[in-house]
Parts: C-alpha cells; sequence; structure tokens
C-alpha cells in the first residue's frame, strides 16, 4: 500500500498498462447503511446461521453470535488459541454448503508453533445453544512455521463438492517461496473437509510438490468466493501499487514476485521490475496506487435493481469505501465507488440469504453494517 491518496487508478491487463477512463470511476448513491451492530473488536469476517443470526470473528481471537436485532454475545467457547500478532489472528469463517444439517463452520487463523506461526484452517460443530465450538479439529496448518507478523492472507471459499480452498500469504520476508511447490507460502489450497489433499489437484504425485497446492504465485489473498461460473476468484494485495484481482485456476502461476505491477515500499522495482512474462497469469484488473481490497461478493439476487445483478463487490481498506465492478463474463466494464463517505476501513463483504449485503468494518470499535436500496 501507499501513504498516497490520490485516486486510484483501475487497468485492464487485456489492454497492458493502459487505463479505463476516468468515466468508468462514477460514484454510486444507490444503496444507505444502517448499523446491525458495533463494539466488535478488529472484527474479520461475518457468516450466516440462520434464525436472522450470524457469526463474527474478532482478529484478537473471539468468535460471536450476532443477532439481527444488534444483540453481540459472549465469546464462543473452545476457539484455538491465535497468534494475534500484528496481521495475524482469528480471521476468516464460512459456514459449511450443509450447515442446516451438520452445524459445521470451517476457519482459518494464525497458529502459533516451533519456528513461529502460520495459518491454520479448522472445522468444528457449533453446539445447539450457539454458545461453544465442538469437535474442533485443525484439517491443514501451513508449512513451514515462520517468525513473522505478516501477510497471512487466510480466505476460505467452499467448492461445490465440499472441499475447501484456503488463500495463504506469502508471509512477506519469505516472497520467493511463492515460486516454489515445496512450500505453501504463497499459494492457494485446497483440501477435503477430512484435510487431505484433493485427489484432482493439478500437484498431485509431482515429486517436491505439496499435494494440497492448488496455485501459486500469490503475495496475500485478502478475498476469495466462487463465481457465477463456480469457479474460484480472488483478490490480493500488491505491495506499492498493483492490488489484483484474478480467476484462480488450477496449477496456473499468478507471477509475485516475478511479475507484478507495484514497486516496493518506499520506491524501487521489484526483482526485474517487469509487468509480465512468458508462463505467468495477469491478473483481470489491478489497482494502482493500492486500495488495499478485503472481502469479496458476486451479487446474486437481492433488493438492489438488475444494474447490480452479477456485480462484483470489493472493500476497500485504505480509502475506506466500497467498490462495485460490473462485470461482462470475466471482464470489467466499469468501476463504481459505493459509499465514497463511508470513512471506515472495509474488511468483510457477504451476502446473506435475505438478499443484502453485509460489511464488516476494521477498528477497535468495528461495525456489522446493512447496505440497505437507496429511494
Amino acid at each position: 500500500m501507499t501513504p498516497s491518496f490520490a485516486r486510484p487508478l483501475l487497468a485492464l491487463t487485456a489492454l497492458a498498462g493502459t487505463l479505463i477512463a476516468p468515466a468508468a470511476h462514477a460514484q454510486s448513491s444507490a444503496v444507505t447503511t444502517e448499523v446491525v451492530a458495533q463494539g466488535l473488536h478488529n472484527p474479520w469476517a461475518v457468516a450466516f446461521i440462520g434464525d436472522n443470526r450470524m457469526l463474527v470473528t474478532e482478529r484478537p481471537g473471539r468468535m460471536r453470535v450476532v443477532s439481527a436485532n444488534g444483540r453481540v454475545g459472549q465469546p464462543l467457547r473452545n476457539v484455538p488459541e491465535v497468534d494475534a500478532v500484528g496481521q495475524g489472528g482469528l480471521l476468516d469463517l464460512v459456514t459449511d454448503r450443509d450447515f442446516a444439517r451438520n452445524r459445521l463452520v470451517h476457519f482459518c487463523y494464525s497458529e502459533p508453533g516451533l519456528g513461529g506461526n502460520s495459518t491454520a484452517m479448522a472445522s468444528a460443530r457449533l453446539s445447539s445453544d450457539a454458545s461453544a465450538l465442538e469437535d474442533v479439529r485443525v484439517i491443514f496448518s501451513q508449512k513451514p512455521k515462520v517468525a513473522s507478523r505478516l501477510h497471512f492472507g487466510c480466505r476460505i471459499a467452499q467448492d461445490e463438492d465440499g472441499s475447501l480452498f484456503l488463500a495463504l500469504g506469502d508471509r512477506f520476508q519469505r516472497m520467493a517461496d511463492a515460486q516454489t511447490l515445496d512450500n505453501h507460502n504463497g499459494k492457494v489450497v485446497r483440501v477435503r473437509p477430512d484435510g487431505s489433499a484433493h485427489p484432482g489437484n493439478p500437484f498431485v504425485g509431482r515429486a517436491g510438490a505439496l499435494p494440497e497446492i492448488w496455485s501459486l504465485g500469490h503475495r496475500n489473498v485478502q478475498g476469495a468466493t466462487l463465481g457465477p461460473d463456480g469457479r474460484l476468484w480472488t483478490i490480493e494485495h500488491g505491495p506499492q501499487g498493483g492490488d489484483e484481482l484474478n480467476r484462480t485456476d488450477a496449477g496456473k502461476n499468478y507471477g509475485w514476485p516475478v511479475i507484478t505491477y507495484g514497486e516496493n515500499y518506499g520506491g524501487g522495482k521489484v526483482g526485474d521490475g517487469i509487468t509480465s512474462k512468458e508462463g505467468l497469469e495477469q491478473p483481470l484488473l489491478y489497482w494502482k496506487p493500492s486500495i488495499a481490497p478485503s472481502g469479496m461478493a458476486f451479487v446474486k439476487g437481492g433488493p438492489y435493481g438488475s444494474d447490480w445483478q452479477g456485480n462484483l463487490l470489493v472493500g476497500s481498506l485504505k480509502f475506506r469505501y466500497l467498490v462495485r465492478l460490473v462485470m461482462d463474463g470475466e471482464r470489467v466494464v466499469r468501476e463504481d465507488k459505493v459509499l465514497p463517505d463511508l470513512a471506515q476501513r472495509v474488511r468483510d463483504v457477504r451476502q446473506g440469504p435475505d438478499g443484502f449485503i453485509y460489511l464488516l468494518t476494521d477498528d477497535r470499535d468495528g461495525q456489522l453494517l446493512r447496505l440497505k436500496p437507496g429511494t
């Protein structure tokens, strides 16, 4: 990220190096916000459990039930120990596709251990009274452990077959690891619900490659979701510029740190300072300067009108608004700034079963917000 507060420019990599015309950066006043709950300590993720209730993670290591009437419950029991340092803590959370039957939740966090910490993913059953986690199982632990406070990644998406994608950061000082297959740094992994590598992963059986790896060459993924096409989409932080949107396919290399549209903090090129190389994927778009994207959701139904259907919503931590990307298949045709006066860091974006969009704001007194259609 960069301290500049200039308007971020969105660049289509199909036209490498060119910028979308300024008219593409319209401001949208189609929605307003209402506060569902507040007093949350650096909330990171929200997931829906029915009966107008949600689970929310707080980065210091707490998980709570939040009701639509604003009631914030006591911390759930049996949450694993987290290493809440720097960017670490209790991070992403999703409910299982079959939650109504099995009450399973999947969550990821910075796990302390010998040599430092790394990102882990656990599954657990929410107790019948929603006061505790039961049968907590760590199903994946990133290798290796690193003495770092940075770049945990930690976004989860569940595939239609029940397997789990987990995006993992490069741990900052280990960025070169993102290009090798003998570690999990700077990777997206896919595991089955029991934690075993999915047999359809692209590097299963390759000598020297960890079988959980789905894709490589990532820096610090901060958003992951399945698109209307059922395939995985991710967003990640660049260094100083070069935040990326990718459709993240099996076995592909997304380039970090060999290629990037960003530069080192304080200036200067990353590596050879190149933006393309044969065999490395180009992002669908990038932002320069960085907006620090976090959280993403495709709009599917809901009360926001036909203009919003199929749009991709992305939060901005740095510029403190919501981004609406108007899509034509895989192509971004327009970027709208939604809630330009929100003035709160947007950490997570989810669409609830009621069709409404919910946002979490990242603050020691964070809020859960609901987007309501404008009049």
